[in-house]
């Protein structure tokens, strides 16, 4: 049997792994032009408009994502590996102001980071399950959060009072009371942080 042109061993899974990798890079530039654009204002920004900034087809945008559901959820994982990269946990056994502080300043932060994916999913949202299903999951995330940062307080309680003040915490320093705070009443980013301090403080001290 001649082995002319025989594939040496490992070759195939090479070419494997380059296609995949390439095809990585181009789910994210998809999805990194969608947050671009956003970020720019265009919240409902069409497909056309998508692979335009990404330098692909509308072809290979509904290859790698059969439906604008697929690239929402994609884009909301690229916001949660964005928030990770830049979050710091909270330890827990510091004095309540400190964490109160430290807590309000990082969801400031991160909120605003979130703003503009924030402010286009609210308009999609009551057309997308997707949506609504990443909301969800950021809710709870928020929520697990805000039980272990304010664990002291929040133990001693029964677990009705638990949750209440748990979600009394997690309303008030939700995307929805951000946006607001900087887009309804205008504030800077610095002065809304100072609102979520205020109402934390308020919350964890009745």
């Amino acid at each position: 049997m001649s082995t002319a042109g025989a594939v040496p061993p490992g070759r195939s899974a090479v070419r494997v792994d380059g296609r995949a990798a390439r095809a990585e890079r181009t789910r994210r530039a998809i999805v990194d032009a969608l947050l671009v654009l956003i970020g720019e204002g265009d919240l409902l920004t069409s497909p056309e408009r998508i692979v335009e900034r990404a330098g692909v087809s509308l072809r290979t945008l509904w290859t790698n994502f059969k439906d604008l559901e697929g690239l929402y959820a994609a884009v909301d994982q690229r916001l949660i590996e964005l928030v990770l990269e830049s979050y710091q946990p909270i330890p827990s056994g510091s004095p309540l102001p400190e964490r109160i502080h430290a807590l309000c300043h990082q969801r400031g932060r991160l909120l605003e980071l979130a703003a503009p994916a924030t402010r286009a999913s609210q308009l999609r949202l009551p057309y997308s399950a997707q949506l609504r299903r990443n909301r969800q999951a950021h809710h709870r995330r928020s929520c697990d959060e805000l039980r272990t940062v304010f664990a002291t307080e929040l133990d001693p309680l029964n677990p009705t009072q638990r949750e209440c003040l748990v979600g009394d915490l997690a309303v008030n320093t939700s995307p929805a009371a951000w946006l607001l705070l900087r887009d309804e009443l205008a504030m800077t980013q610095r002065a809304a942080t100072e609102v979520l301090i205020r109402s934390v403080t308020a919350l964890l001290n009745r």
